[in-house]
């Protein structure tokens, strides 16, 4: 599948042990020319748990994708599909 220009909307939520493994796959869709939009729930966004602090992960998935994380639901609100 081409990925180049397509939108792919990539939420994570509150499964925190997946975090370090899910990033990658980010970089890789956006490698691949995929226009990423972060999305996380408030606790994915919020809390900072055994596996890392959420500052961390928003700081590299922000940098990643070059977007702000909607992580709000009057953010996600305007997304159509």
């Amino acid at each position: 599948m081409k990925l180049e220009g397509k939108k792919v909307g990539f939420a994570m939520t509150g499964s925190f042990c997946t975090f370090k493994s899910t990033i990658p796959k980010i970089r890789l869709l956006v490698e691949k020319g995929a226009d990423v939009v972060p999305i996380m729930s408030f606790n994915a966004y919020s809390l900072d748990t055994k596996f890392g602090k959420a500052q961390d992960f928003i700081d590299e998935i922000e940098n990643i994708t070059k977007k702000k994380i909607i992580h709000t639901i009057t953010d996600a609100e305007p997304i159509r599909t």
